[in-house]
Formats: structure tokens, C-alpha cells, sequence
């Protein structure tokens, strides 16, 4: 174990080593931070092109605009009220009541320990110019992040120019958080927390920040190819889904799943939580635009519009086929829109935003009930059945509906497979390695009894009365 990790670390510092003589120019707008500016969408002057800066940067802090940091402020605490409380009770509600308090301990401890990998080397991997798969390590411990108040200077990422550096690296630490998070609901009720934490921790530096770099990085070599995802239909949900899928098949199915009562404890505290994830993506999708403007705002609509309409769409679906319409339908249908408008909310309008959210709500219905059915894996919470799904058909249909009048970016289907693509396969085979040495090594799930028991008590020693 110790030699395979040195051996990765390794060559997760060699693809740091910045590329030399990269011939393709990025493509701004493939990214949502890349095309926070007002203008972005008008041609810019060749020289002030050529002035842009390609990597953080210290500047005068006249050039900060106080709106745009008021509004990223913001939309920093409402995604990191999406994983505490909001995932954390969305998920806690769905499980047994015997593993309400691991699984909400879950979110909590992989808050905790993003936060300390971001800080570590995490950000600079992610959105710091390096080869075209992983960032350089300029920003390792937030290296070089200052605001120097008596000389009036503040460093800024290039990919947000009229913020603080420091809040820029903020909001994306919490789609960092929230990502990792979002894989838990795949493997609930069964992994030890041991290993949910090592798993966790190898995921988010060797999976994470090198998507991240890839599809939001102007440098990154799928934003090169000008793959469109607004805030994280690839990045986060197609990667948390797919990573969650791997999860599930490696640990196995619950012991008694479909034979003994699975049912959800608690769904009040589910609706609690999707409402909160909700009201928190207004964040994570018109936060994206990294400035309190024209597209922020129709971001914020497009998200609203789609995510209704997904649930609306899950609940027709089900009270069509079921005969009733639940609770947990509507919630789980209104992440579903959420998780689809994500690569597409700055790129689209509201009535692409309809047909985006009815086709996740729908679909996301059936890969969530049949497909897991036919297939026989055991998502626990739908993990790949809401984000990995409803995250590839968001970042298809960006593909189809993208309209260059309100990004400046022409959407293509074919390139937006590339995304999907490198993300599932890339994914998919890195945390299928990782979850298969950490089970040779330490061992990743629980045992039977322990399992029967409850992961409250034999985990963690606590139980809800």
C-alpha cells in the first residue's frame, strides 16, 4: 500500500510539471469561472487578450468590484449549506433509523477533511496552470494568497478577476466538498468509516482535482476542446455518480436487500434537506458566474425553472406508474432537474431549461426504479441513478440547447461526449482501483453483525432514541 501511494503521488507530481509548447489556445467559455467577466460574451481588443492574465495574480485592490465579492461571498455559504445540513439530511432521512447519525456523520468529516486537502495542495491542482491534466503545486498551503493592505494589492485568480483570490478558492472548496459527499448515498448503510474517510481523501486529490482542472482550467485539455459545463454536470455529478456506481459494485448489496424493509426513517428530514439543496444551488449554478450580473441572473431562472419541472415530472411518472404520487418523488426529482440544469444553467434559456429538467425528472424516474432493478446493483440512495444520470443528460442537452447570444459558446453534442466520456472512464477506473486496494489493505466494509446492528452504535457508539 505504501509503495502503490508513493508510486501515485509520484506520478500525480509529474503531470503537475507545467506542459511546454501547448498549441491549442483555450476556450474561455468552456468554463463557467472563464467567462465570469460582464462582457465576456463581446470580442475582446487584441492587446487587452494578450494582457489577460493566465494564472493568479496580484493586482490593486481599486480593481476589486464590491458587488460581484458581496454576491460570491454569498453563494460560498449557500454551497456549503447544501452538504451541512442539506445532503446531510436529505441523505439521513432516506436510511434505516440505525444509521441516521453515521450517515449524517459522513457529510460532516468529509467537510472537515476537504477542507484540510484544499488547503494542502487541492486547489492549486485543480485551478492553477500546470500540464493540461493537473495544475502546478504554486498554490500548495494557499502559498502566495494575500491581501497586502497597506500597499492596496490583493491577489485574484485569473479565472475570476473582481474577486479575492480568497473567495474565489472558497467557493470552489465547496463544490469540493459537496462532490465526495454526494458518492456516499451509493455506499450508505454498509462501508466502514475508516475506509469511507481514506477513500474520501485518495478520491478528491486523484479524481476531483484533475477533472477539475480539465474542464475548468483555460489550460485544462477538455477545456481546450471546448467542453461546456457551467458549474459541474461532469466535474461533480457524473464524477460523484460514477465513482458512486463503482462503490456499490466493489462493496456489494446490503445484507437482506430486497428481501427485509429498507424503507426511509425519516422524510421529513428528507424534504428538509432537498429544500435546503434547493435553495443553496441558486450558489452553486448562479454563483458560477463568479459576478452579481446579466447571466448570474439567468442562470438563477434556468435552475428554478428546470428543477420544478423535474419534479413535477418524476412525480407524474411515478403516480402514473405506481399509482401514487411520494414525497420522496418529488424531492428526488427535484434534485434531478438541479443535477441537469448544472452544465447547462449559464449556457441556456428558460424554455430549454423546461425540456432539460422534464427529460432528467422522467429519465432520472426510471434509472432510479427499473434500471437498478434489471441491473441488480444496490445504490442505496440513488446516487448514480440521480447525479450520474441526470449529469449526463444535462451535459448532453448543453450540448444541443447552448445559445452563443447568451454565452458567447456554440454547444456541441460531440464534444460534450468527450467530457462524459473522459469522466466516466477516468472516473470510473480510478475509484474502482482505489476502493479494491483500500479493501485489500484496511478492508472497506463493515461486518454482518456490525451491519445488523446498526453503524450508530457499531461505529460510532450513539444512537437516536
Amino acid at each position: 500500500m505504501t509503495k502503490m501511494a508513493r508510486l501515485a503521488f509520484i506520478c500525480l507530481l509529474t503531470l503537475s510539471v507545467p506542459a511546454v509548447g501547448a498549441d491549442d489556445a483555450p476556450t474561455a467559455a468552456s468554463a463557467a469561472p472563464a467567462s465570469s467577466a460582464p462582457d465576456a460574451a463581446a470580442p475582446a481588443p487584441a492587446d487587452a487578450a494578450a494582457a489577460a492574465p493566465t494564472e493568479p495574480t496580484l493586482i490593486g485592490t481599486d480593481k476589486i468590484n464590491s458587488g460581484d465579492t458581496a454576491w460570491m461571498l454569498t453563494s460560498t455559504a449557500l454551497v456549503l449549506m447544501m452538504t451541512i445540513p442539506g445532503l446531510a439530511l436529505f441523505y439521513g432521512g432516506m436510511v434505516r433509523k440505525k444509521n441516521v447519525l453515521a450517515t449524517l456523520m459522513q457529510s460532516f468529516a468529509i467537510t472537515c477533511v476537504v477542507t484540510i486537502l484544499w488547503w494542502l495542495i487541492g486547489y492549486s491542482w485543480a485551478f492553477t496552470p500546470g500540464s493540461p491534466y493537473l495544475g502546478g503545486a504554486t498554490r500548495a498551503f494557499l502559498n502566495g494568497m494575500t491581501v497586502m493592505k497597506d500597499a492596496n494589492k490583493i491577489t485574484v485568480s485569473h479565472l475570476a478577476l473582481t474577486i479575492p483570490e480568497t473567495v474565489y478558492a472558497m467557493f470552489q472548496l465547496t463544490f469540493a466538498i459537496i462532490t465526495p459527499a454526494l458518492i456516499a448515498g451509493a455506499f450508505a448503510d454498509r462501508m466502514k468509516f475508516s475506509a469511507m474517510l481514506v477513500f474520501m481523501s485518495v478520491w478528491s486529490l486523484v479524481v476531483y482535482c484533475p477533472i477539475a482542472h480539465w474542464v475548468w482550467e483555460p489550460s485544462g485539455w477538455l477545456a481546450v476542446k471546448g467542453v461546456l459545463d457551467y458549474a459541474g454536470g461532469t466535474v461533480v455529478h457524473i464524477n460523484a455518480g460514477i465513482a458512486g456506481l463503482m462503490s456499490c459494485l466493489v462493496l456489494g448489496k446490503r445484507v437482506g436487500y430486497g428481501k427485509e424493509a429498507m424503507a426511509p426513517h425519516n422524510l421529513t428530514l428528507t424534504l428538509i434537506g432537498a429544500s435546503l439543496l434547493w435553495v443553496g444551488w441558486f450558489g452553486f449554478n448562479a454563483g458560477s458566474a463568479t459576478a452579481a450580473d446579466g447571466r448570474a441572473g439567468m442562470a438563477m431562472a434556468a435552475t428554478q425553472i428546470a428543477t420544478a419541472t423535474a419534479a413535477l415530472g418524476w412525480m407524474f411518472a411515478e403516480w402514473a406508474i405506481k399509482g401514487k404520487p411520494s414525497v420522496l418523488g418529488i424531492a428526488s426529482g427535484a434534485v434531478a432537474g438541479l443535477v441537469a440544469i448544472t452544465p447547462a444553467s449559464g449556457f441556456v434559456g428558460p424554455t430549454p431549461a423546461v425540456v432539460i429538467g422534464l427529460t432528467a425528472g422522467v429519465v432520472c424516474f426510471f434509472a432510479a426504479t427499473s434500471l437498478k432493478s434489471a441491473l441488480g446493483y444496490d445504490d442505496s440512495l440513488d446516487a448514480f441513478g440521480v447525479h450520474g444520470i441526470g449529469g449526463i443528460i444535462g451535459a448532453l442537452l448543453t450540448g444541443v440547447f447552448a445559445s452563443k447570444e447568451i454565452s458567447g459558446a456554440d454547444g456541441s453534442v460531440i464534444i460534450q461526449l468527450w467530457g462524459v466520456g473522459a469522466t466516466v472512464i477516468y472516473g470510473g477506473v480510478a475509484s474502482f482501483i482505489i476502493l479494491k486496494v483500500i479493501d485489500m489493505t484496511i478492508g472497506l466494509r463493515v461486518t454482518e453483525e456490525q451491519e445488523r446492528e446498526g453503524l450508530d452504535i457499531s461505529l460510532h457508539g450513539e444512537r437516536v432514541e
